[in-house]
């Protein structure tokens, strides 16, 4: 029997369960009650039990609060909530429905990029709040374009069921770039030559061609960053950029941007000492001492230190110490102006790279990224290996951001590195046009992608026409063939060149290039080049073009052999009426070497070559320190018609003497010879004029047939050349020099000799009786001896050539004119021959004076340029 005390509890438990049951059922109905006690008045789209939740879902309960956050959703426009008996009434005017957002008047900033910024969006609530921020981050986008007086507006079209158009209408106003550039507390370089430095520019008359004086926060930083490392590349150790204000300035017609930098120089240093202090047994320190590019004496130079410590750093891992650390040391002696370096080499913390995290890479290859990497995962960390594949990354011009940064790993021996960047574009598509005294009037259109695919490949083509010339181009680089510093890369070429104003002929070249280039050091590097391709070469004859009549005559125009006696005498005509033309009647018009003609047709080349090219140039597009040299060794005769060996040379000095002012220094010079016994083909022998010296024609010096009393048909080319340079560049007095004009006097003198091809042709096809060819000229004894006067005079076309072949050096003197202009590097020439080759003087069979005949082509007047935009 159950007890007492049993049965109380069981009584006790059940009330309990009751009351709890009681009390759930309780606020279960106390909830529902007080939800439909919130009235919702005013809505149409959002649902009432959602404009409920934000009233029950305050922590307070209070009507203020909950008419904050249903405001804050921005759904409604207006929201009223009050109290009404035992309930609340909650009042709502919801936004419209933005239909589609469109923008009007945007010419200069594409729809997209604004599209990006906004934050109203099709099919999201209309907020004033919204639309009025969205007009802030507009006029932002176009002060940043260089569009600082843009003016920005809206205005709604009313749709049916609560729609709306929304639409940005924007003024874009007149281009409102860098207005001023000043430099605040620099003494030893002007402002015009640290703003030289930068990428940014000032407006100038020029600004509605360029955008480099557009205001750009990231550009301005990156400038300073050049400005700071020129100044520690030439001694400023304790150089500083103190502060950078950037102010807009508001004007009528005079707006702009006023960039203020304030520096602090500090003094130009020089090396007093240069150590290496190892401080690990084994390490052996003259090998480390071949790594140290300073000297005692030079100007301080922050890049020389930094190539140092990658060099020391990739020695020291060689000899057996991956984790071995090369701290730079210096010890500044403030009296005499003095920095004493030391590389200490030590033991550094033995810690691995655990991985490495490449981040923000939106088009850019992981693997292209980790190749400039000298460590991978599971390498000894070194920083130095770390601040190069920094720079290397920011070299490549794929990214507008690289930022590399530590973080510990999953033990104390480990670390992780994360590689931040940001992808920038890197295709172009451009439009080139110029004028140059050789090639006259020529323009191009290319298409070029440096990192094609993001695989970091280079890709480009282009095609160019003109007055005298046409083609195509393609060109691909792979820069890491197989995995390795490989430069890999073919190009494909077509290219007509009419040169009738120089020389009596066109020329058509198509063919292709496969070439490896392998760098040796930062400075030197190798280049193996393989190259076939086909060169025709074609002799205009048309009544217009008459450059080949004296072979093939041109019906009704080129008169022929007629006259029964040869003109000036009483002997008898040999080719009369054999229809052939008559001479030298035929050639006044002008008529090619009988070299050339014997030359025309197709030849295919297969030509090998490599080139050493080493440089210490501080920059290429205009170096202003530095020393380019190359050599290139070239082999023909691995099939193909030409065979020969040629090599070239070519050698640039430069030093900038004072500030802007640049001295320059150049020697050349090339030899071919043939590989066989047979002789050069006329096309593969040099042909040069202003190339060389200045001053001279193209085509203008070197041996000539003085046969042809045409000047423009009777270069035949050599063998050999060389020649040098002395030039002086300087800015103009009185001009700014932020509009890139410079000026510069020259000295020139060069030679091109030794001709090696052949100097008999049967170009008419004429034979004896005994089928041997007949060449028109030669004398008994086989001289080519001839005169178109005279009792030894000849009415036909000679097919001999008579070579004048003098190694005479030309020499010239001159001025120009160089302008780096927005569309191109465009560069004017004046030069004065001083020495030249008079030729040799001729007189007919009564001994009368006639002329020059042989002697070199001037040219005073040289212009060259052209334009990208």
């Amino acid at each position: 029997m159950m007890s007492m005390t049993g049965k109380r509890r069981r009584k006790s438990a059940e009330r309990t369960i009751v009351l709890v049951a009681a009390a759930a059922a309780g606020l279960v109905l106390g909830g529902t009650a007080q939800a439909q006690q919130i009235v919702v008045q005013g809505n149409k789209r959002v649902d009432a039990d959602t404009i409920r939740s934000y009233v029950t879902g305050t922590a307070s309960g209070s009507p203020e609060e909950a008419r904050r956050n249903l405001l804050a959703s921005g759904m409604f426009s207006d929201v009223k909530v009050s109290r009404s008996g035992g309930g609340t009434v909650v009042t709502v005017r919801e936004n419209n429905l933005i239909n589609r957002v469109v923008f009007e008047g945007n010419k200069k900033v594409e729809k997209g990029t604004l599209e990006a910024e906004v934050e109203a969006k099709a099919r999201g609530g209309f907020s004033e709040g919204i639309v009025q921020a969205d007009l802030q981050r507009i006029r932002e986008i176009y002060r940043r374009a260089g569009r600082g007086t843009a003016k920005v507006s809206f205005r709604t079209v009313d749709l049916p069921n609560g729609r709306i158009d929304l639409i940005y209408v924007i003024e874009e106003g007149d281009k409102t770039g860098i207005k001023a550039i000043k430099f605040v507390g620099n003494s030893a370089y002007s402002d015009s030559k640290l703003r030289e430095l930068m990428s940014s520019s000032e407006m100038n008359f020029l600004s509605f061609i360029k955008t480099s004086d557009v205001y750009d926060p990231d550009r301005i930083t990156n400038d300073l960053d050049l400005v700071r490392r020129y100044y520690l590349k030439n001694g400023y150790a304790d150089f500083r950029v103190v502060n950078a204000d950037a102010r807009y300035v508001e004007g009528e017609g005079d707006a702009g941007w006023v960039i203020t930098v304030t520096v602090d120089e500090g003094q130009q240093y020089t090396v007093g000492a240069v150590a290496i202090d190892s401080r690990l047994p084994g390490v052996d320190t003259q090998i480390l001492d071949g790594e140290v590019r300073a000297a005692v004496g030079d100007v301080y130079n922050a890049e020389d230190v930094e190539k140092t410590l990658s060099g020391v750093t990739n020695q020291v891992a060689r000899q057996g110490f991956p984790f071995a650390q090369v701290r730079p040391t210096g010890q500044r002696d403030r009296a005499s102006h003095t920095v004493a370096l030391g590389f200490v080499v030590e033991d550094g913390p033995r810690v691995y790279v655990e991985r490495i995290n490449i981040r923000g890479n939106t088009r850019t290859r992981d693997y292209v990224i980790r190749r400039e990497l000298d460590l991978t995962e599971g390498d000894a960390y070194n920083r130095v290996l770390t601040d190069r594949a920094e720079r290397r990354l920011n070299g490549l011009g794929f990214f507008k951001k690289v930022r590399f940064s530590n973080e510990p790993g999953s033990s104390a021996d480990r670390v992780i590195i994360n590689i931040d960047v940001e992808d920038q574009p890197t295709g172009s598509f451009s439009v080139a046009g110029g004028y140059s005294t050789q090639d006259g009037i020529i323009g191009e259109v290319s298409v070029s992608e440096s990192n094609f695919l993001g695989r970091g490949q280079y890709v480009r083509v282009a095609g160019t026409g003109g007055q005298y010339s046409r083609g195509v181009d393609f060109s691909f680089t792979e820069p890491y063939f197989l995995g390795y510093r490989l430069a890999a890369g073919f190009d494909a070429f077509y290219k007509y060149s009419d040169l009738t104003r120089y020389s009596r002929y066109e020329t058509t070249v198509y063919g292709g290039q496969i070439r490896v280039g392998l760098p040796i050091t930062e400075e030197f590097g190798v280049t193996l080049r393989y190259s076939l391709y086909n060169t025709e070469l074609q002799i205009p004859n048309s009544t217009k073009r008459p450059y080949n009549d004296c072979s093939n005559p041109i019906p009704g125009y080129t008169n022929t052999n007629q006259p029964a006696l040869i003109p000036g005498t009483n002997n008898p005509n040999p080719y009369f009426g054999t229809g052939l033309p008559l001479y030298p009647n035929c050639a006044l018009d002008g008529e090619a070497s009988i070299a050339l003609k014997g030359s025309t047709g197709n030849t295919l080349t297969s030509l090998a070559g490599v080139t050493l090219a080493y440089s210490t140039l501080d920059n290429l597009a205009q170096p202003r320190n530095g020393l380019y040299a190359e050599l290139k060794p070239e082999i023909a005769g691995l099939g193909g018609d030409s065979k020969f060996f040629r090599v070239a040379g070519d050698a640039r000095y430069y030093k900038e003497f004072y500030e802007d002012v640049v001295g320059f220094a150049r020697l050349q010079g090339g030899h071919i010879s043939p590989l066989t016994d047979e002789k050069l083909r006329i096309t593969d022998q040099y042909f040069l004029g202003p190339s060389l010296v200045r001053g001279f024609a193209p085509n203008g010096i070197g041996p000539r047939d003085v046969g042809s009393a045409d000047s423009r048909s009777n270069a035949v080319g050599g063998t050999t050349y060389f020649g040098g340079t002395l030039e002086v560049q300087f800015p103009i007095y009185g001009i700014p020099r932020d509009l890139g004009l410079k000026g510069a006097v020259f000295a020139d003198a060069g030679t091109l000799f030794g001709y090696n091809s052949r100097t008999q042709f049967n170009v008419n096809g004429d034979s004896d009786s005994n089928g041997a060819a007949i060449i028109n000229g030669i004398a008994p004894g086989g001289a080519c001896a001839y005169t178109a006067l005279g009792s030894g005079a000849i009415t036909v076309e000679p097919e001999c050539l008579n070579v004048r072949d003098k190694m005479t050096i030309r020499s010239s003197i001159g001025a120009s004119i160089l302008w780096n202009s927005p569309l191109g590097p465009i560069r004017f020439d004046y030069a004065y021959a001083l020495t030249k080759d008079e030729g040799q003087k001729i007189y007919n069979a009564q001994g009368d004076y006639l002329g020059r005949v042989g002697k070199d082509q001037l040219q005073a007047f040289r212009f060259s340029g052209g334009s990208r935009f």
